[in-house]
């Protein structure tokens, strides 16, 4: 008897690197971080509704492996992801994801999806989005701390998002920022490389912290930043792990994600645990205040969080539909008979 084929039940849209691509040139890269950045704000608007915990985390000497998960009530969703600093050294991403939308109704998978390309994206969407309601109006250049893997979607999204025409770019790797310069070469952005953190922010109304190193650093010393700054601080990311000085943060209007979260990986894992802070979604619904005033020091202590994940997820799901950059993957049993599993491979081996 031949074998059944895979039904409709059986059948799973998966996107590839290769698909995810495809769809990333299709559209356009400044397109889809501001969809993206949509999406992401759709879902901070209603924020209250979502299934909300810090993510699942196995910390190890080397790095870290991540859950994320949250849910609207409708759609459940969750990403894998590492972090790994040493994985450059061997030619390997530090960072890698793959992440799934299921129906909540049925529990049946809906979407698996890489997530390496698609995290760079949202993360650029989240900072861009937080720098809409907090960096200083008219805001035209960024300094980019840290020219690795998110460079360009940083740049990209604050050029798409916030209007920014020019990006000072420094990493302590050269190499790095040479890659970026030459990456950001036709986005139409006014690239600047820069020998110092010092010479980057020079004239920077927003700087953007993106550093891979585990550990307790000083990416930026108090005396760094001026009155009047956007500070968006992405590296931080997991306990232990820093970049911005402690003085910085005490004379800063700190906006974050989740502060559960963030108290543990970001940059404010180094206050008291009752040190106030504002949470993006409150700014986003009118409910907390953003940026008051010209000389104020605004900081998005960003940690990444499970929503915007969901966000990002909930995104693609919906462009696939319009497109061919999927394939269907069979990866759900479903026998003829829901109770008879085992039959199913019964009938297979006959």
């Amino acid at each position: 008897m031949p074998l059944k084929p895979p039904g409709p039940l059986s059948l799973v849209p998966f996107v590839s690197v290769e698909h995810m691509m495809q769809l990333v040139i299709d559209t356009g890269v400044e397109r889809m971080l501001s969809d993206i950045a949509a999406y992401i704000e759709e879902d901070f608007r209603r924020w209250e509704l979502f299934d909300k915990t810090p993510r699942i985390a196995s910390h190890s000497s080397e790095g870290v492996i991540e859950l994320m998960p949250t849910s609207d009530g409708i759609t459940y969703g969750f990403k894998y992801v590492n972090g790994h600093p040493k994985n450059m050294r061997d030619g390997k991403q530090t960072v890698t994801a793959f992440g799934v939308l299921a129906d909540v109704d049925s529990g049946y998978p809906v979407l698996l999806t890489e997530m390496t390309l698609l995290t760079a994206l949202r993360t650029a969407a989240t900072s861009a989005v937080a720098a809409k309601y907090l960096a200083p109006e008219g805001s035209r250049t960024m300094a980019m701390i840290g020219n690795g893997a998110q460079c360009e979607f940083q740049a990209l999204a604050f050029k798409a998002i916030c209007g920014i025409d020019t990006v000072r770019l420094y990493d302590i790797d050269s190499r790095a920022t040479a890659k970026a310069a030459a990456n950001l070469k036709s986005s139409g952005l006014n690239v600047v490389a820069c020998s110092t953190p010092e010479q980057a922010v020079e004239g920077a109304q927003i700087i953007t912290t993106c550093t891979a190193d585990k550990q307790y650093a000083t990416i930026l010393t108090d005396n760094m930043v001026g009155s009047g700054v956007h500070l968006n601080a992405i590296g931080g990311d997991c306990p232990g792990k820093t970049e911005l000085h402690r003085d910085i943060l005490l004379r800063s209007d700190i906006f974050v994600e989740y502060p559960p979260q963030t108290r543990i990986e970001g940059e404010i894992q180094q206050l008291d645990a009752e040190h106030p802070v504002t949470e993006l979604w409150q700014v986003m619904t009118g409910t907390a205040p953003g940026r008051t005033s010209a000389r104020q020091v605004t900081l998005f202590d960003s940690v990444g969080f499970a929503i915007e994940d969901f966000s990002a997820l909930r995104y693609v799901n919906d462009r696939i539909k319009r497109s061919e950059h999927f394939t269907s993957l069979d990866l759900i049993a479903d026998p003829d008979e829901p109770r008879d599993l085992y039959g199913m491979i019964l009938r297979a081996a006959a």
